[in-house]
């Protein structure tokens, strides 16, 4: 859709800051934060002791580069409640990410952290067209995925009328945005292409629905797949971003009038964009991987967290943070499917623990019609029966869907098919086509 906005006098006045203040702020923020981990972290006091810093040496925000990097083994390693930064007694919300060593990521959330997590999801709903009184149906997963409650706070802080609708259930979900009439929806992009398709197959002219803005996450999208939801739905189609570690949906979001890459809110994390391979920091408009300091948080702080995930830092236009490019792809084997995230050693784990299976495999990710679809293809040992066969693939896909969350085909195939490199399995054969700006 397109045109015609002017919302930037909606912005509060932290978003119109200018940059000298805002690198004030940050730098206050950044030496509490980088204090508070070390007197209440152990991870983090042995990790700085270990660079010979302290957090005082952080005298300015360029300074944070020489401090040491969290990653994702890092969280795990201390699982479940070892990167907490207050006592448990203070922990009002748990929410956790899959893992891939089995373990899940388990974050916590103080009630000043909810607070925070709940205005920042209110600013980037008003950032993507959202108003106080808008009804907004979320049809993002609840539960311990941080992105179904994270939008239901934040569109309830808005002051917006929340419609729970959680994920699956398609032709309901219909009924609902018929009946109940919201003008904003957040939800994968994938599933609001299924939803469109429901429309059209109940005889229901999508362009004739209430909704006009929908907000998108939790999976990569194209400007292509941006240009065919809002010509067959007439509305807005914007882009939000997040992950748990760092809090959730909210932490950085595309405006409504300009839909030219997403803003992230500096004043409550620090953005890097770091070279993959050697961990240095590139100037902004190079590419490498995201890295982001919580400045606010109180419950789990983390220090220069690595995402893995490719863009790039652009100066700010709708606002005065600096935003960053849509996400172009990751440093690791995370495949996301449906909105899924998966790492084949999530399946792995499976496969070795069911008879008749050995432990070679390979997950094919395919487009079926406007859906994802996963197969999972194991090869038999060579002692497995027919009816062992049979078994053990209904049984993967069984544990495949409880503990990972996604839905998969599986084919248990003879010993020795699957295509080897130098002795090793292609672990991920993604043939959906995806390119980043198609």
């Amino acid at each position: 859709m397109t045109g015609g906005h002017s919302l930037r006098g909606d912005a509060d006045a932290a978003e119109r800051m200018p940059r000298e203040e805002l690198e004030a702020l940050q730098l206050q923020r950044l030496r509490a934060v980088l204090r508070h981990v070390y007197d209440h972290v152990p991870f983090y006091r042995r990790s700085f002791d270990a660079a010979g810093l302290r957090p005082e040496d952080c005298r300015t925000p360029a300074d944070l580069a020489r401090f040491p990097c969290t990653t994702k083994a890092d969280l795990r390693e201390h699982y479940p409640f070892g990167m907490f930064a207050v006592d448990r007694s203070q922990v009002r919300r748990l929410h956790a990410s899959s893992g891939t060593t089995g373990a899940p990521t388990v974050v916590g959330y103080t009630d000043r952290d909810l607070d925070v997590w709940a205005s920042l999801v209110a600013r980037s709903i008003r950032a993507a067209g959202g108003r106080p009184g808008d009804t907004v149906h979320v049809a993002y997963g609840y539960g311990l995925f941080t992105g179904g409650l994270g939008a239901h706070y934040g569109a309830e802080r808005l002051g917006c009328t929340v419609i729970p609708a959680s994920g699956g259930m398609t032709e309901r979900q219909v009924r609902l945005i018929r009946d109940l009439r919201p003008r904003v929806i957040m939800v994968t992009p994938t599933y609001m292409l299924t939803l469109l398709d429901e429309f059209e197959r109940q005889g229901i002219d999508p362009r004739t629905t209430s909704l006009a803005v929908g907000i998108f996450g939790a999976e990569p999208w194209t400007e292509g797949m941006r240009r065919e939801i809002e010509e067959r739905f007439a509305l807005d189609a914007v882009d939000i971003y997040g992950l748990s570690e760092v809090m959730g949906p909210g932490v950085a979001q595309e405006c409504v009038e300009t839909k030219d890459g997403l803003h992230i809110w500096e004043d409550h994390f620090y953005p890097e964009v770091v070279d993959p391979v050697t961990g240095e920091p590139v100037p902004d408009g190079a590419v490498g991987e995201l890295v982001l300091t919580t400045l606010t948080k109180e419950a789990m702080p983390v220090i220069r967290y690595r995402t893995r995930d490719l863009t790039r830092l652009l100066p700010g236009t709708a606002r005065a943070f600096r935003r960053m490019e849509r996400i172009t792809g990751r440093t690791d084997d995370l495949v996301i499917v449906r909105g899924v995230n998966l790492f084949p050693s999530q399946v792995e784990e499976i496969v070795l623990s069911i008879p008749g299976l050995a432990p070679h495999f390979q997950l094919r990710v395919t487009r079926e019609g406007r859906m994802d679809h996963l197969t999972v293809r194991a090869e038999a040992r060579p002692e497995a029966s027919a009816a062992q066969r049979a078994a053990a693939a209904a049984e993967t896909a069984r544990r495949v869907k409880e503990g990972i969350g996604v839905s998969a085909s599986v084919d248990v195939v003879d010993p020795g098919t699957l295509e080897r490199s130098v002795g090793k399995l292609r672990r991920i054969v993604d043939e959906r086509g995806r390119t980043p700006h198609d």
